[in-house]
C-alpha cells in the first residue's frame, strides 16, 4: 500500500512543484515545521469484523489491544528511514521485556504522510494498522501561493483525505483486509498475494533498519 501511496505522491509532486516554485515564504517555513504528524494508536481496540472471520481474528484484535494498553516500555529505539521520500521518515521500536512487541514507521512527502503499525505475536506479524493522510494541498502550498496562483485554498492539515487499512495475520501470511475507502468489496486472492509480498518486504527492512549501528 505505502509504495502505491508514495508513486502517486511523486506524480502530484511535479505537477505542483513547476508551479509553485517561486512561491515560497517564510509561512512556508513555519507551516512546514509545525505539520501535525498522524497519530498512533494508543488504548485503542478494533473494529467490528466479518461474522465468518470473527473466531480467527479474535486472537489478532486481542493482541493489538494487549499491545496498545502497554503503557511502560523496556525500551525504545528510533531509527531514521532515508530513501523512499523527500521528507524522510522514522522508525520507532517498542520492547517489552527484550521482546520486539510492535514498530512504527513514519513517511513523509510534501503532499501527504503515512503511518504504519506493525504489530507482532510470537515474533511474526499479527497486524498491520496503515494510516495515509493525502494533503489538500503540497506542504509548502501557503497562503501567498494560494493568491498568487488565484487559488481559493491553502495547505491545511484538516482538511487531508484520510485512508486507513488494517491487515490481519494467521501465524504470518496475511488473511484478511479492511480498506476504509473499499470496506465492502472483497480483495482477489491476487491482491492478497501481492499485499502479504509488499508488507513482509517493508517489515524485514525495518528489522533489517534495526540492526544497523
Amino acid at each position: 500500500m505505502k509504495n502505491k501511496y508514495l508513486q502517486s505522491i511523486f506524480i502530484l509532486l511535479i505537477t505542483f512543484h513547476w508551479g509553485y516554485a517561486g512561491s515560497f515564504s517564510d509561512e512556508w517555513f513555519s507551516t512546514k515545521e509545525d505539520t501535525i504528524s498522524i497519530k498512533e494508536s494508543l488504548n485503542e481496540e478494533d473494529i467490528e469484523t466479518n461474522e465468518y472471520l470473527k473466531d480467527r481474528l479474535k486472537p489478532i484484535q486481542s493482541n493489538f489491544k494487549r499491545i496498545n494498553s502497554i503503557l511502560k516500555w523496556t525500551s525504545i529505539k528510533k531509527k531514521n528511514i532515508e530513501g523512499e521520500s523527500a521528507e524522510g521518515g522514522e522508525a520507532t521500536y517498542y520492547y517489552k521485556n527484550k521482546r520486539l512487541e510492535k514498530i512504527m514507521a513514519r513517511h513523509y512527502g510534501e503532499m501527504g504522510q503515512v503511518l504504519i503499525e506493525y504489530y507482532l505475536l510470537n515474533g511474526k506479524l499479527s497486524f498491520v494498522f496503515e494510516k495515509e493522510y493525502q494533503y489538500n494541498r503540497p506542504l509548502f502550498y501557503d497562503t501567498k501561493a494560494m493568491k498568487e496562483n488565484n487559488d481559493t485554498e491553502a495547505f491545511d492539515f484538516e482538511k487531508s483525505e484520510i485512508t486507513e487499512t488494517r491487515n490481519y495475520f494467521e501465524k504470518g501470511s496475511l488473511l484478511h483486509i479492511v480498506n476504509s475507502q473499499d470496506c465492502v468489496a472483497p480483495f482477489s486472492g491476487e491482491y492478497m498475494r501481492e499485499e502479504d509480498k509488499s508488507i513482509q518486504n517493508d517489515f524485514k527492512r525495518l528489522l533489517k533498519l534495526e540492526k544497523t549501528k
